[in-house]
């Protein structure tokens, strides 16, 4: 395909990728709606409560480890191959999960989905940065962040509507039908794209896969714990950080690295990592509390608890695509920072707006605030990390982008869920003294738990779910005024760090190197 003809299709092929990763991202969030299903022995699979997260983890596990190295693969074989593969991967392991017959089938396919997800996510925004030159960059990956935004909500919705009308199995099944068109297109659309040179670091690579898994695992092990200082959460995180060090140390030793660590010295790269990792890890508790919120607190079925959060993906949705505008008159430090304040004045607001009887038009106000915020951080961070990166090095620079994301919501996930349990535990103690003892214990774990024993016990079990739903509210507040905290260091970070508008007017001599693209 000669560049004539890939500069006339760029907004084609950018469609193209934006059903790949709705795709991928959609079927991240569209599992957690079926979760309760799937537990049921006589609808679902009988899952018990650790087979069930593990159904999610071991997809977060994988994808999280091993983004990095499909973004390098990427790189040295060629992106749209690499696209394909992964599409296919995925759409394969999504029929095998709709037709899982145990939990450890399901956990096993899940897994294998991850690893379709990994491969196609890095492809997507390197072959983005390699069709638009930089002028539009800005504006197709605002596109790009605003299809993420979307995914996200519109993942529930999908997972609500299918459960009322067909099985459990339904919400990966639906997935096979788009990848099969997504892999058409991506054949006769999107051009075969690769870096200038074709030899793959597998030291750095096979550091980054152990030390990303090791990391992303115990991660995972202390959201599900609700602990940090035991053995098995702090010695895979330690020993996953010592790894990346190694990882980063042996990068800078070696003629071809996977990863130029000297670019971290610019600040458009590290301060937009960072912003990404603190605006994600504030977003990853709050998505967590907010949906046992509107389903557990205030009773909304699955399906109404997704349709709640269109004014996020709204938000995003609006203000994404414009944001490389806004980047263009006042720069993108001051967009980003201004985002990230919006993030944290709305995380900072739901004391008022997400109270046990607040109305809900004000939660829906601040859901959009939040998601117009976001609108504003993603694309510029994104566009600032991609910018600095040569084009050979666009898997690498994309899955450093998805990495921080990752990873952060998976931290963020981890940390405030289990500030938001303890706080609630603590609260509740009080109130389930008249209980027995075995009940006491079972009912002060979640507030989910709170409600099947309460409604084990009738009518005298509905005086402890009062307190249940204002022990978990002031949980939720003082999380949420922690994620806001957050949300503002990032904006700090920037304003600190990332250059000035005269600056960023200024392109990375690397950016615009020829790489070799097939004709």
């Amino acid at each position: 395909m000669d560049p004539q003809t890939i500069h006339k299709r760029r907004w084609t092929i950018l469609y193209v990728l934006v059903v790949c990763l709705l795709v991928v991202v959609l079927d991240n969030t569209v599992l957690n709606v079926a979760l309760k299903t799937i537990a049921d022995p006589r609808e679902g699979l009988g899952a018990s409560q650790s087979q069930l997260e593990w159904a999610i983890n071991s997809y977060t596990l994988v994808f999280a480890g091993l983004l990095f190295t499909f973004g390098v693969l990427g790189d040295r074989i060629g992106r749209k191959r690499m696209l394909i593969i992964g599409m296919v991967l995925f759409g394969v392991s999504s029929l095998v999960s709709s037709y899982a017959q145990t939990p450890d089938q399901l956990i096993l396919a899940r897994a294998a989905m991850g690893l379709g997800g990994a491969a196609v996510m890095p492809q997507t925004l390197s072959v983005i940065a390699n069709v638009f030159e930089p002028e539009e960059r800005g504006r197709a990956i605002g596109i790009w962040a605003g299809a993420v935004g979307v995914a996200i909500a519109l993942g529930p919705i999908t997972g609500g509507l299918l459960l009322d009308h067909f099985w459990w199995g339904s919400v990966f099944l639906i997935n096979v039908p788009i990848v099969a068109a997504g892999v058409i297109a991506i054949v006769f659309v999107v051009p075969e794209s690769r870096g200038r040179h074709m030899k793959i670091d597998f030291g750095g690579v096979l550091l980054s896969i152990a030390g990303l898994v090791l990391l992303t695992y115990g991660i995972i092990e202390g959201g599900e714990k609700a602990a940090v200082f035991v053995p098995q959460v702090y010695g895979p995180v330690i020993a996953g950080a010592a790894l990346l060090a190694l990882f980063g140390w042996y990068e800078t030793r070696i003629e071809h690295p996977s990863l130029n660590i000297r670019l971290f010295r610019d600040g458009r790269l590290s301060a937009s990592v960072g912003a990404i990792a603190l605006v994600f890890f504030a977003l990853g508790g709050v998505i967590l509390f907010i949906s046992l919120y509107l389903q557990s607190v205030r009773g909304f079925s699955p399906l109404r608890a997704g349709l709640l959060s269109i004014p996020l993906a709204a938000g995003q949705l609006l203000v994404a695509p414009r944001s490389a505008r806004l980047v263009g008159r006042f720069g993108a430090r001051r967009v980003a920072a201004t985002g990230l304040t919006m993030v944290a004045i709305a995380l900072l607001s739901y004391h008022v707006t997400a109270t046990v009887h607040s109305p809900i038009w004000m939660l829906e106000l601040t859901f959009f605030v939040q998601g117009a915020g976001m609108g504003m951080v993603m694309p510029p961070a994104t566009t600032a990390v991609m910018s600095v990166l040569p084009r050979d090095q666009a898997g690498s620079g994309s899955a450093i982008n998805n990495i921080a994301r990752q990873v952060a919501v998976a931290l963020g996930v981890a940390v405030l869920g289990s500030l938001v349990a303890s706080i609630y535990r603590s609260d509740m103690k009080p109130h389930l003294t008249a209980l027995p003892v075995k009940l006491r214990e079972t009912a002060g774990e979640s507030i989910g738990a709170t409600a099947g024993v309460a409604e084990r016990l009738g009518p005298a079990g509905r005086a402890i779910m009062d307190p249940a739903h204002q022990s978990f509210v002031h949980a939720m507040h003082v999380t949420s005024a922690i994620s806001s905290a957050v949300a503002l260091l990032g904006a700090l970070v920037v304003l600190k760090w990332m250059p000035g508008r005269n600056a960023e007017e200024t392109p990375a001599s690397s950016v615009d190197h020829p790489e070799h693209v097939d004709v």
